[in-house]
């Protein structure tokens, strides 16, 4: 049947509603890379590792830690290393340990003695020393210390997404002739967590395997890259620290312990004593000694190598299928049920994915676990409101007048309150937020027309975005930026914080955006944002001929002010007193009194304080100023 003419265009925004749902699941699956998370995929997956996480006792790995009784009993690290010789030697001998990695780096040569020992030991027993590979690339200096070893063949096959080293240290020259030595170093995702393990690294031409797999390859026989599978693996937080066996350096020296307790396993030695500081952050916990996460990516391997890790599943296409299945059912539901009863539907959905993700997530590493949700919040966000609007058939007055730049929360608060008149100016105190492209002329000069008015749109829906989402009300464009504040024309306990965080996400959208022009082979765009709060006259003000609503006030031309200003200085974003003093949840940097064009008395000017926002650069030797 042929749907008439007037439907046509209705049925064509669902079907794009619903592409656009799908799509949302569907780009991250094969677009995600390592240590990106999308749509908070990887705090999803921490929450179900800590639901997951087992306690069983782990049997094939012993854990020997230098922990703080060891030292208290045998005395202060660095201890002698004829102690970590004989360490070594009463684990291979007297409890008859399977193999042995060491957790720790020994740059610098100490007693020759115990060097000797080790140095023999590493040679020709069952004992893997580490080394540590830097891949930080902005260091002044790349690190060079203590020598490599342990290098693959040349012959070897890497695969090419095996991450590069920038430095590394290693252990003095007289233990470079160990026959088996593994990297130790790791590589944090952005938010500093730790869940991933680059089982091959790369430095200079030459590949070189983990701690593990060194250790696996030494106690097998076997080449270490046939057991690595893929270069950089999610590290399998299956068991938590208290499912290891964990016995004392003391208590193995001292012999205190069953021999049988240690026979045939895999032994780490290291140490979590605060005072070594080897702490790092993973998905079950902020402070977990690095020992810790040496065992568990050991025992991870050794699933792995007996074949008792997951089977893998195809999670990207059940994704995909289940994302398919809700916008089926959502776009086919949706126009019979009310706006509670279609919003309760999509919430139920995704109850059920988060159920099923669950059980899916071990078996697919590659799995961005909350492309469905993020499909399911766009279905709520656009579809259940543009039903709404359909349902609806008309608007009230208000919403035509202040939908161009007024959040949508704002808007339904205006409604719901049924004012009178709320767009007659009133005296408010608002937050004020000004925001342009820096070097706009010369970004734009050199490029067609249809391209530069396609990166002016680009940027100013960088720029609107945060301020619809933060309740923001956008006063107007200017060319190539906008004019935005807060407070109006509601009241607004929290305005000087939400400016702020509109301001943190601006920074962050257009750098993302900055980042993908730069790899075309454009110039890195920048944003200057300048923010004020204050008293100020807020409504609707004009002419018969033409009216806009708007905010004029002293705090109002203070933020243009600190716009320009941030021209002189590396922060995008110029803070002023008056946002300071308001301001709940943030902290800034004092940056010092300046006289901006048009004031008689110098103000004084803030930033966004890093700590708060990583994106906000900051200068040595700025001040810090708690709100």
């Amino acid at each position: 049947m042929k749907l008439p003419a007037a439907l046509a265009p209705v049925q064509l925004i669902r079907l794009a509603i619903a592409l656009a749902a799908v799509l949302l699941t569907a780009w991250p699956q094969w677009q995600a890379s390592p240590g990106q998370s999308w749509f908070g995929d990887e705090w999803l997956r921490d929450q179900y590792l800590r639901l997951q996480v087992s306690a069983a006792p782990e049997p094939r790995v012993l854990v020997v830690d230098i922990d703080e009784s060891s030292m208290a009993s045998l005395g202060p690290w660095p201890w002698p290393r004829a102690r970590l010789a004989d360490l070594v030697e009463i684990l291979l001998n007297h409890y008859q340990a399977r193999g042995i990695a060491l957790d720790i780096v020994l740059p610098r040569p100490a007693d020759a003695d115990g060097d000797q020992r080790l140095a023999l030991l590493a040679a020709h027993a069952p004992l893997v020393l580490p080394q540590a590979f830097d891949f930080n690339s902005t260091r002044p200096e790349p690190l060079r210390e203590g020598v490599l070893a342990g290098a693959l063949p040349r012959t070897a096959a890497v695969p090419p997404d095996a991450p590069a080293a920038t430095g590394y240290i290693g252990n003095h020259a007289g233990l470079a002739g160990a026959a088996h030595v593994g990297n130790i170093g790791f590589i944090p995702d952005a938010d500093g967590t730790l869940r991933r393990i680059a089982l091959l690294t790369t430095f200079e031409g030459r590949a070189y395997p983990t701690l593990q797999l060194a250790l696996l390859s030494c106690c097998s026989g076997q080449p270490a890259p046939q057991q690595a599978g893929s270069t950089l693996a999610r590290i399998r937080y299956q068991r938590d620290w208290n499912a290891y066996t964990v016995v004392s350096a003391a208590d193995i020296l001292k012999q205190a312990i069953d021999p049988a307790s240690a026979a045939g396993r895999y032994v780490v030695i290291g140490s979590s004593s605060l005072g070594l500081a080897d702490r790092v952050t993973t998905p079950l916990a902020a402070n977990r000694p690095g020992l810790g996460v040496q065992a568990t990516v050991l025992s991870t391997l050794l699933d792995r190598q007996a074949g008792l890790a997951p089977a893998p599943w195809p999670g990207r296409l059940l994704a995909l299928a289940f994302a398919l299945l809700a916008t089926a059912l959502a776009t086919f539901a949706l126009p019979r049920l009310s706006a509670v009863a279609g919003t309760a539907l999509l919430g139920l959905s995704a109850l059920a994915w988060l159920l099923l993700a669950a059980w899916i997530v071990p078996h697919d590493e590659q799995l961005v676990t909350t492309g469905p949700l993020a499909s399911l919040l766009f279905l709520l966000a656009v579809a259940v409101p543009f039903q709404w609007q359909l349902a609806q058939r008309r608007s009230r007055s208000l919403l035509h007048t202040l939908r161009q730049y007024v959040a949508p929360s704002v808007v339904q608060e205006l409604l719901r309150r049924d004012l009178k008149d709320p767009l007659t100016p009133r005296h408010l105190d608002v937050t004020t937020l000004i925001a342009d492209m820096q070097g706009y002329t010369s970004h734009v000069e050199s490029l067609p027309v249809e391209e530069g008015a396609e990166l002016t749109s680009t940027f100013l829906a960088c720029l609107t975005a945060p301020v619809i989402d933060k309740q923001g009300t956008l006063d107007k464009y200017t060319g190539d930026g906008l004019v935005a504040f807060w407070g109006a024309p509601l009241p607004q306990e929290e305005h000087a914080d939400l400016a702020l965080e509109a301001a943190r996400d601006i920074v962050r959208r257009v750098q993302a955006l900055s980042a993908q022009r730069v790899a075309a082979g454009f110039a890195p765009l920048r944003v200057r944002i300048g923010i004020e709060s204050g008293p100020a006259m807020a409504g609707d003000f004009g002419t018969s001929f033409r009216s806009i609503y708007t905010a004029v006030g002293d705090s109002v031309n203070t933020a243009s002010r600190l716009e320009q200003a941030a021209r002189d200085y590396p922060h995008d974003v110029i803070v002023g007193a008056g946002t300071v003093a308001r301001a709940r949840r943030h902290q800034f940097l004092l940056l010092g009194e300046r006289l901006l064009r048009g004031k008689e008395k110098p103000a004084t000017l803030y930033t966004i304080a890093p700590s708060m926002d990583a994106a906000v650069t900051s200068t040595p030797g700025a001040t810090e100023r708690r709100a």
